[in-house]
């Protein structure tokens, strides 16, 4: 019995999850084992995708339904702008498409209120969803709050008409809420389930469901609205959707592969053999987070994040009004043209993911050079289009191409500080994601409200002004990664392996430890990979 404890506890300390993997299969776990063919970690991917393509089409939605839903009658004829932009389609003195549907009487503030409200849930459950997916597991954690996203969308319509626009302020919150666990989640399982040398080709396949999201919100919106159709489809449809991804996830999907019923015998051996977190070790421990909150890469994680976030939610929620308010294109226009910077930006990620890893691999540069490389053309380069753009006037074709490219170039965001969270630390990945997050989605909360009060008539100068706050925020943060950013994973992610820095002053960091630490577990240098 003795020696059994000792094992037991060897386990407990090992540098790998080793559960023991022979069980006694019943009939249907050989018929659905024999059945699929392909690697189980490559079907998380894919469902993966399209949960974050899902939880991207309820969030963007309303970007462009609220175009058909206020009534500008009232609002355009008390101010005179100059330099506006003719209509895509007019007869006579009025436009061609009338907006039976177009009700509500919100000014521009009210929108972007309305608007950053699904902001204000994300933020408050990104720690609290991390929290809960390395405790009990990313699945669970990440399905059903995605299924009360997509609930919440469902029933918009009925809400909207019931208690008007605050009704909807309180419903978008539940929704970001339901969100918030999504990236903590899926970055956890991706630790679990994918070996180091993969997790480049894993993070654009899964990440770049943002991308495949808002390209498909942004078209089939577009078509839904088209010709002044009931805004109510677009939530209909896409609720509908985010209930059918969450019956298929609840299938196919497990947290971790030793509680896959049907993996492949071959492929758990090889996961268990190659995926290098130390969950069982670091599942007792505390989250270092005297440690993480006095990193100084963290910080200029979240700073980059913020920054990209700026950038980002500027396109996201505000590109289909400037096209539609602004540029003066139709719905179904806008739609189709809002999705194009998107694929645009979801091609260029494996592009720049590939030419990322090939120079590692060829030791051309360094993973932390690499990082700010590619965190810097995803920042400035926007930062640029943007402004070009919005002194273009009403050349709207050059303005598409301008903002097609701005999004292009934000595609080195995936291979630049989104992956650094596992190169920092590979054991607290959701955590690290869940603070980076957290922080970074005020800009989603500040952007759209902003933009309201600054853009109150929705002119051409108006949100000019919008695009240089976006500019400024975008180049100052990118500044800040480049001084601090690291591409290495950080002591306090394995205390164990790696010990406490030198001058260390603020207490143990891990269970059952003596606070004075000898001098044999210091940190010791450690050149940059």
């Amino acid at each position: 019995m003795e020696d059994m404890n000792v094992v037991q506890a060897h386990n407990l300390l090992g540098q790998k999850t080793q559960i023991p993997t022979k069980r006694k299969d019943n009939a249907l776990t050989k018929a659905l084992r024999s059945c699929c063919v392909i690697p189980q970690r490559y079907i998380l991917g894919v469902m993966g995708l399209l949960g974050v393509c899902n939880a991207y089409t309820m969030r963007v939605c309303l970007n462009l339904a609220i175009t058909q839903m206020v009534n500008h009658t009232k609002s355009a004829g008390s101010h005179f702008d100059p330099d506006a932009c003719p209509d895509d389609v007019v007869v006579g003195n009025a436009t061609a498409v009338l907006r039976p549907y177009a009700t509500f009487e919100w000014d521009e503030k009210t929108q972007g209120l309305i608007l950053s409200g699904f902001y204000y849930g994300y933020a408050a459950t990104q720690v609290p969803g991390g929290y809960l997916a390395e405790r009990f597991g990313g699945k669970w954690t990440l399905g059903v709050g995605l299924l009360s996203t997509a609930l919440f969308t469902f029933l918009t319509p009925i809400v909207i008409r019931a208690g008007g626009a605050t009704w909807l302020f309180i419903l978008r919150v539940l929704q970001g809420m339901g969100e918030g666990p999504t990236m903590p989640a899926l970055m956890i399982m991706l630790a679990r389930w994918v070996p180091p040398h993969e997790r480049s080709f894993q993070g654009a396949l899964v990440f770049g469901g943002a991308q495949i999201g808002n390209i498909f919100g942004s078209f089939m919106s577009g078509i839904l609205l088209a010709d002044g159709k009931d805004w109510a489809y677009v939530f209909y449809f896409f609720g509908g959707f985010g209930i059918f991804w969450f019956t298929l996830w609840s299938l196919l999907c497990y947290s971790t592969p030793n509680t896959h019923p049907y993996i492949s015998k071959k492929e758990l051996n090889y996961l268990n053999k190659n995926v290098t977190t130390a969950e069982n070790k670091t599942a007792k421990d505390p989250v270092p987070w005297k440690a993480i909150l006095r990193s100084a890469p963290v910080w200029a994680l979240v700073w980059a994040a913020v920054g990209h976030d700026w950038g980002y939610y500027t396109m996201v929620t505000d590109l289909p009004k400037y096209s539609h308010d602004v540029l003066k294109f139709n719905i179904a226009t806008t739609g189709t043209l809002t999705a194009l910077p998107y694929i645009a930006m979801w091609i260029s990620s494996f592009l720049f993911g590939f030419i990322c890893d090939l120079f590692i691999k060829k030791g051309w540069h360094t993973i932390k050079t690499g990082r700010i490389i590619h965190t810097t053309v995803a920042a400035t380069g926007p930062a640029i289009c943007i402004i070009l753009a919005s002194y273009l006037g009403c050349d709207r074709t050059a303005a598409m191409v301008y903002f097609i490219l701005s999004m292009a170039l934000m595609g080195g965001f995936y291979s630049g500080m989104k992956v650094n969270a596992l190169d920092l630390a590979p054991n607290y990945a959701g955590t690290l994601t869940s603070l980076v997050n957290t922080t970074s989605t005020f800009a989603g909360i500040v952007t759209p409200y902003l933009i309201g009060l600054l853009t109150p008539d929705s002119t051409l100068v108006q949100w000019r002004t919008a695009f240089w706050v976006c500019f400024v925020v975008l180049v100052g943060t990118n500044v800040v990664y480049c001084i601090w950013a690291d591409g290495q994973q950080q002591w306090w992610d394995d205390v164990r392996q790696y010990g406490y820095p030198e001058g260390w002053k603020h207490g143990p960091l891990i269970r059952e430890e003596n606070p004075e630490q000898p001098e044999s577990v210091k940190l010791t240098s450690r050149n940059d990979g």
